[in-house]
């Protein structure tokens, strides 16, 4: 079997023009949106994500404010920087770009965040809407796993409820931005669904659950982690994993949690790194940022979803 490739650039195209079309029609309604991202410390995936997000941004129109701090700031001035951020008029969307240094409590963060202006849905009130099926805002990774499956399924002449409903959605990894959203929305759609992570693979093996996928949804964070003998043929994988690597001229570049090499001729489908699954993020989270522009406007027109 040799796998389709399922293009997240060409995806992430239309949704594109899409958000184009949004964003004119927010400021045709009068609605400012403006989006503004926080980074603490140094990263390189972090800031690899930021540099794509403020391209985008310009791109499609709307305004972008970054605010870094070192890897040295305190608890503190985190929340006073969000603190000004909630506060200040321009800005419609928040991300709190991760990972945060140690020391720093990722919850307390994200409880800081206006939930109006809470664009991934890390908010504990955001994240508890999500996993009650009605969302104000589905975190852009996980919405974009999902966006893609639908695309594949459309253009392959699938049903999609009839593919939901028999599936079997294994997804690895649990994570609050990326793992647990993904589990909510394979719940939305009535397929079964099963949790796994990096502990599996050192216990009992993670082969034992990911070969029983129909659909392996794979955010580990561990470059890879998956290989040819823990998927099943005929599987459709889509790989979340974003790992920097640096090759022997120095250059880095970034690989998958999936072994593309030996998964794909098993698979009859799959997302490459990169190229898959990060540009329609992209995308989906200046979406939100629209979404969240006419939330804190009062205004309740929807976005229109291609």
């Amino acid at each position: 079997m040799s796998a389709e490739v399922i293009d997240g650039r060409a995806c992430a195209r239309r949704l594109k023009e899409q958000l184009v079309r949004d964003v004119s029609a927010a400021r045709a309604d009068g609605v400012g949106i403006g989006l503004a991202t926080l980074a603490v410390g140094d990263q390189y995936s972090a800031g690899a994500y930021e540099r794509r997000l403020r391209r985008l941004a310009a791109e499609v129109g709307v305004p972008y404010l970054h605010r870094s701090l070192p890897g040295t700031a305190s608890e503190a001035d985190v929340l006073a920087e969000l603190e000004v951020l909630g506060a200040d008029p321009s800005v419609t969307g928040i991300l709190v770009l991760r990972p945060l240094p140690p020391g720093i409590d990722e919850a307390r963060v994200f409880r800081a965040v206006d939930p109006l202006k809470d664009v991934e849905s890390v908010h504990p009130e955001n994240a508890g809407l999500l996993a009650l099926g009605v969302p104000r805002f589905v975190p852009s990774t996980a919405a974009s796993v999902f966006h893609l499956l639908d695309t594949w399924l459309d253009s392959v002449g699938e049903d999609r409820a009839a593919f939901y409903h028999r599936a079997n959605i294994v997804v690895v990894g649990r994570s609050n931005n990326v793992g647990k959203p993904a589990i909510s929305l394979g719940y939305e759609r009535q397929a079964t669904v099963q949790s796994v992570d990096e502990w599996a693979d050192r216990t009992t093996g993670i082969g034992r659950h990911t070969r029983w996928a129909d659909v392996l949804v794979v955010a580990a964070g561990k470059a890879g982690l998956i290989r040819a003998e823990h998927v099943s043929e005929g599987a459709v994988v889509i790989d979340v994993g974003i790992n920097p690597r640096t090759g022997a001229d120095g250059s880095v570049h970034m690989v998958g949690d999936v072994d593309f090499e030996s998964v794909a001729p098993r698979v009859r489908a799959i997302t490459p790194v990169p190229g898959g699954v990060g540009p329609v993020t992209d995308v989906w989270l200046l979406r939100n940022t629209v979404t969240a522009a006419r939330l804190v406007a009062g205004a309740r027109t929807p976005v229109e979803v291609p």
